[in-house]
This record gives structure tokens, sequence and C-alpha cells, in this order.
């Protein structure tokens, strides 16, 4: 074990004289901008994806690591992340996950074959900590009257990112060099360096502590090995050995990872703080949120894209059904102040159910509303409400379920279980596709009933989701984050 040692102890000194000060809604907007553009590149390679193989001189098994490595590095970057930001200071690993972003998006754009790509992808992933981390320092540098608008914000931006990265990078890659995807993504990551290093205040500093380094390599294994298992079941076989064995293995670390973490002084993860009821029921509905969420990214766009001879498909390019898309995105963001009126006026947890309701609702319209893009964009709007509701409440729960020197941490591990959730959607959605599949000229396509299946489980995930909000239990005593009031910190974040 490393330690680790933190500049200064104690919250006062966020208002010493040495600490970088700004307008809050300065600091909410870079944090949301930086979040806005991590997001962005687990969308980036989308538009290029059919044509990986042939740009890379690889296979196409192998090209499908270049999104696969993104989602593996992300997931464990989100908690690892989380933890060394208690310990180290937020500012810190907001500095350390950007320049990963930078770093990861030139080696991409560098790249002409599979391994130098990679990397840029790994590096691009590990960078997705900012976005939990963004979101829990909030807490520390905005004053009370801003704080739920600005977690809300922040957590909208994975589906903002997705949502303008979608028809952005197609039209880069129909228009430029597939390079210029990742040139203009460098630019994006250098600005959010830049405007971290040199205009970001310092927020609290660490507590101090030492790097669990054998509990982040277990929970890296663990988490690698179970996510690849149920990443590439439906290629590999959910009964190959390969499958089996990850899947298993990867489950054997985690629980012994579990074990050790209990027993340890200083460990990654407190497990006994995410035991708690609050902190535990609400990550069981965020697991089930994700899932829900991911279904409507999956299957509108290719419903879009789909020719109209299929029978269902619309007929549209990418970068059209990119640009339908795209409203629901902007509604998660215009509904940040409509999901901190919600917390504030009924609790984060009937908000988070409330959410999770409309998430339902919307797939509900998806499955009636297929024959038409307009149809289905309004049915994208209604889902990505659905999940803006639900994703500004769940941190603000978490947030107000433990002490704020684990603050990092637990938003890491909740976005880790958001992660989960999409990544066992995927795997659902797979699986269902490859068993109502046809064959139309040659070619191997879904039924329409396939994408009826996906948007009927997922209204059933989402609907499960809300239930399980609603066994959320109140905080036994008041805590600042449950009223939009981080009174340790809020006097001096507000001078």
């Amino acid at each position: 074990m490393v330690p680790v040692t933190s500049t200064a102890t104690g919250q006062g000194a966020l208002a010493s004289s040495g600490s970088r000060r700004n307008h809050p809604l300065v600091t909410v907007i870079i944090l949301c901008f930086g979040g806005m553009v991590a997001a962005l590149m687990q969308s980036l390679v989308i538009p290029i994806q059919p044509e990986l193989p042939q740009l890379l001189n690889t296979s196409t098994a192998n090209a499908s690591w270049v999104i696969t490595a993104t989602l593996l590095a992300a997931a464990v970057a989100m908690p690892i992340g989380g933890r060394l930001a208690d310990m180290i200071g937020k500012r810190r690993v907001l500095i350390l996950s950007a320049a990963l972003l930078v770093a990861g998006s030139l080696a991409a754009a560098l790249s002409t074959g599979l391994l130098l790509m990679l990397l840029g992808r790994v590096l691009q992933g590990l960078a997705m900590a900012f976005i939990p981390v963004g979101i829990s320092m909030m807490r520390e540098v905005t004053p009370p009257a801003m704080t739920a608008t600005a977690v809300a914000a922040m957590s909208a931006t994975l589906g903002v990112g997705g949502a303008i990265g979608l028809p952005l990078s197609a039209w880069i890659a129909q228009t430029y060099d597939w390079h210029m995807l990742f040139w203009v993504s460098t630019v994006l990551a250098g600005l959010i360096l830049a405007a971290v290093l040199f205009v970001l205040p310092d927020g609290a500093p660490g507590v101090g502590g030492r790097i669990d380094v054998i509990g982040s390599i277990g929970l890296a294994v663990g988490l690698v090995a179970t996510l690849v298992a149920v990443s590439k079941g439906n290629d590999w076989g959910w009964t190959s050995g390969t499958t089996l064995g990850l899947l298993v293995g990867g489950l054997i670390v985690l629980v012994a990872w579990g074990f050790f973490e209990l027993r340890h002084d200083d460990p990654l993860v407190d497990l006994r703080t995410s035991a708690r009821p609050r902190v535990l029921i609400t990550n069981i509905a965020t697991v089930t949120i994700g899932f829900g969420m991911m279904a409507m990214m999956l299957c509108v766009p290719q419903i879009m894209e789909y020719p109209t001879s299929t029978g269902f498909g619309l007929g549209k390019s990418m970068l059209e059904a990119g640009l339908w898309m795209m409203p629901g995105g902007i509604m998660m963001m215009i509904f940040a102040p409509v999901s901190s009126i919600l917390i504030k006026k009924v609790g984060p947890a009937v908000t988070l159910a409330i959410g999770a309701f409309v998430v339902a609702g919307g797939y509900v319209l998806a499955y009636f509303l297929m024959d038409a893009a307009w149809k289905l964009s309004l049915a994208s709007i209604v889902g990505t409400v659905g999940v803006a509701i639900a994703y500004a409440a769940m941190p603000t729960i978490i947030m107000s379920s433990v002490p704020q020197s684990e603050t990092g941490a637990a938003i890491g591990l909740n976005a880790l279980m958001r992660s989960l959730g999409t990544t066992i959607c995927s795997a659902v959605a797979a699986a269902i596709i490859s068993a109502k599949s046809v064959t139309m000229a040659g070619h191997v396509i879904p039924t329409q009933g396939a994408f009826e299946t996906i948007f009927v489980v997922a209204a059933v995930a989402a609907l499960l989701a809300g239930v399980i909000a609603l066994m959320i239990p109140k905080p036994q005593v008041e805590d600042p984050a449950e009223t939009d009031a981080p009174a340790e910190v809020a006097p001096a974040a507000a001078k």
C-alpha cells in the first residue's frame, strides 16, 4: 500500500487565502462541459464501427475491442478514481482524468493500427472518472441554492454527450478522414485540461490515507473478467469455456475482493457504508435504470437506419438518425432544473421513482410508435427526460447517505452500477436480436418483434427500478445533501 497525504486537513481549507476561487456557475459549466466531452467518447467511434476492421487492418473480432476496451477501462476507473479523489482532492483527479483524455485522444488520432488505437481508447475510458468525481465535487464548490441543479446538470451530461456525439461524429466521419474524430476530441480534451488547471477552484482538501493497491488490482481483475464475459458472451457463446471461465473466475475474484475489503483498515471501497439500506437499494435501482436507459440508445438508431424494405426500418442515414436522437439529449439538460425542483419538493427517492416510471412510459410509446422517425424521436425524448430525472436523484441520495470524506468513492461505485446495467442491457439485447432474426437478401437482420421485445423488457426494468426506489428508506438524520445545502463547505464556496 502506498501512503497518500493531503495538502491540508479540515473543511476550512477551502476558504483559505491560497484557494483558487471563481463564480460557482463558472465551476459548474467547466465540470459539465468536461463530463459531456468524456461521455462523448462512448459514441465517438459508432459511425466508423463497420469500417474499423479495414481501417485498422485487423479482424472484425479484434476491432470490436475498440468499443469494449473503453467500457472496461471506465468501469475500473470510476470507483478507483472516486476513492483517489477523496484522498488527494477532487481537483487533482480531475486534472489527471483530463490529461488521460488528451493522451488517449492523441494516441487514437495518430493510430494506423489496432494496438495504438486500443491504447488510446483505454486511456479515454480511464478518463470517465471525470464524471463521478465532478458530481461529488459539486457538493463542495456550489452554494446551497445551486447544488441540486448543478448535480442534475452534471448527471445529464452522460446523455447529452452521447446525443450530440452521434450526429457530430457521423458528420465528421462522412466529411473528413476518420482521424479527424480524434483530433477534434484532442482539442476538446485540451480545453478541459486548461480549464481545470487554471480556472477550477481547489475544492475541499483530501483526507489522506493509503492507496489500497491489492484492492485496486482485485477490483480491476474481477470487473474486467466479469464484464468481458457479459459483453462477449453472445459472440463467444454463453456456454463456451471462455465465457464461463471468465464469468465464474471474475465473480470469484470479486467475492474474494469483498472479503479482503471488509478486513482492510483503509479499504478502496467501504463496503459497510455501501451496505447501508439507502446506499445499497439506490445502487440496485441504478443497475435497472442503466439497463432501461441503454435499450433506447441501442434500438432507436437501428430502427431508423434499417431500410424500409425490412418492413419496420425507416431508411435514415446515421447522420439523420443521430439528429432525430439529439432532442432527447438536449432535453436531459433542459430538465436539470426540473429535477432539482422535484428533489426539493418530494425528496430524491421519490424523484428517482418518478424518473424510472417516465422511462418506462417512453418504452411504452416506442413500442407503439415505431412507424415514423418523429414518433420514435418523441418516445426517445420521453425516455431521456425520465433518465435525466433519475440520474439527478441517484447521486443526491448517495451523497446524503455517506460521510463527505467518502463521497467520491460512493459516487464512483454508483457510476459503476450504472455501467453494469448498461452492459447487461447490451448483452440481453444482443441475445434477443440473435434469437429473433431472419435472413433477407443474404443478410441476417433482426425482426420487428426483436425490438418490440427489447422495449417490453426495458419497460419492465424501468418499472422495477421505480418500485425499488420507493423502498429506499428516509435518512435517519437531516443531511445537507437532502435539502441541497452542503453546510460544511457552502459558506466558503459562496464567498
